[in-house]
């Protein structure tokens, strides 16, 4: 009895739990950005309506010891976010596309930013140098700095995140990327009114 009682308990949490995102999206109209399991997407893309906003998200510099960087540092700036980590073979092979699409993008008022995870500083910096990566990321071995992603999952690696001029979700990427599957969602990004 108490086994059943268990399992009709068990089932109508799920169904209240299922209930209670099934109709949402991962953001509430103009609220904070909280992410919610994309059901076995890979790729998720928010129109402006939908776009939740990210604060807070900082972190120590990776190659300047002593100093900070984050989204405030891009007031007004597209920027791409990256979670990488050097023992990652995906993340070696996206490095260069990631690359070019700041190159391409910069003059358009785009930043990448990466967040470096579970990582040595000098196993991460080594990376960052060999690849000659010139858009900053934030040293973050614990994934602390990733928490101003509500709810996002913190051993995704790699995973790229675009935001808005005023640091809304716009896409979200959780798998490797190639600059012809980046820069266009960027480029549009960027050319969006604010």
């Amino acid at each position: 009895m108490r086994r059943l009682f268990a399992a009709v308990a068990a089932s109508a949490l799920l169904l209240v739990g299922g209930c209670a995102t099934a109709g949402d999206q991962a953001v509430s109209k103009g609220g904070e950005f909280s992410f919610v399991s994309p059901g076995g997407q890979t790729r998720i893309f928010y129109p402006p309506e939908e776009r939740g906003r990210v604060t807070g998200l900082s972190g120590d510099d990776l190659v300047s010891e002593g100093k900070r960087v984050g989204l405030d540092d891009f007031q007004g700036k597209v920027v791409v976010l990256n979670i990488w980590g050097s023992w990652c073979g995906p993340c070696r092979s996206e490095s260069d596309d990631l690359q070019a699409v700041q190159d391409k993008t910069a003059a358009q008022g785009v930043q990448l930013l990466g967040i470096n995870v579970r990582d040595s500083r000098s196993a991460a910096a080594d990376f960052h140098s060999d690849r000659g990566l010139s858009y900053p990321s934030i040293f973050d071995p614990s994934g602390r700095s990733l928490l101003a992603l509500k709810n996002f999952p913190r051993s995704t690696v790699p995973a790229t995140i675009v935001l808005d001029r005023q640091h809304r979700v716009a896409a979200i990427y959780l798998t490797e990327l190639l600059e012809g599957d980046l820069l266009p969602e960027v480029q549009k990004i960027a050319a969006e009114l604010p």
